[in-house]
């Protein structure tokens, strides 16, 4: 795909000064020249432009807010004074993978102040004797080289990288933390909810139990009422018997008296 198209695809509606990073990897450059990146990215913080065929930055825009330009695995053999004349505030600078055979090439990086990580891994200046040494006399204001220091202490990941896109990172981290804890809070108040419930139910199985209990107490009063009614039941037919047999016994008296 050519720069352009892959430029214009990158924007995804957006305005080239809304972009804060720009990836434009693999596409294809025309005449090994930068094409369709204009200085209206006024607030573009990192630039990636690997293996996309270039000779030289010549047709680099004036981008005063760049921070990190990635430029590995391309043809460039020269011609850096661009990079210090249009990325004054550049701090990071890969450029592995290129034609670059001299200290020398390097020298117009000098006037960038902020240049605080070079890469020039798999460049032919990499074999020439005291290289490390040289560069870092060469440029003061350097850091790290290839990822070291002047010790041999590796660079740190926060060192070493500059994300555009950091701060957007850092509020989705602030709004993932408070949706946590909304569901936090939410979990809490579902957990309260079904402890009411489980209260209302044990409280609605004890007045059940209740009720039975009142229900057998009256069903006990029934039953004594049924005994005390069978016993006055009894009496009476007692009573009864025993009249009878008075009467009985009275007309058999009487029986005997007629026979006198």
């Amino acid at each position: 795909m050519e720069m352009k198209k892959r430029i214009h695809l990158e924007l995804r509606n957006r305005t080239p000064s809304d972009v804060r990073e720009l990836v434009l990897d693999n596409c294809r450059s025309s005449e090994g020249k930068i094409e369709g990146l204009t200085s209206e990215f006024v607030n573009l913080e990192f630039l990636s432009l690997i293996n996309v065929g270039l000779i030289s930055v010549s047709n680099l825009p004036k981008l005063g807010k760049l921070k990190k330009l990635e430029l590995s695995d391309n043809r460039i053999s020269g011609g850096l004074d661009v990079l210090a004349e249009k990325l004054p505030n550049l701090t990071h600078l890969n450029l592995s993978g290129n034609k670059l055979k001299d200290i020398s090439t390097l020298e117009p990086l000098k006037k960038l102040d902020n240049l605080k990580s070079l890469d020039l891994f798999n460049c032919e200046v990499t074999n020439l004797n005291d290289y490390r040494e040289s560069v870092f006399k060469l440029l003061p204001q350097l850091t790290y080289l290839d990822g070291y220091d002047m010790d041999d202490h590796e660079a740190s990941d926060s060192d070493g990288e500059v994300d555009g896109d950091g701060v957007d990172e850092e509020d989705d981290d602030d709004e993932g933390e408070e949706e946590e804890d909304e569901d936090g809070e939410d979990g809490e108040e579902d957990f309260d909810e079904e402890d009411d419930d489980d209260d209302d139910d044990d409280e609605v199985e004890g007045e059940e139990d209740e009720e039975d209990e009142e229900d057998f107490g009256q069903d006990g009063e029934l039953d004594d009422e049924d005994d005390e009614e069978d016993d006055d039941d009894e009496e009476e037919e007692e009573g009864r018997k025993g009249e009878k047999r008075k009467r009985e016994a009275e007309d058999e008296d009487d029986d005997e008296e007629d026979d006198d």
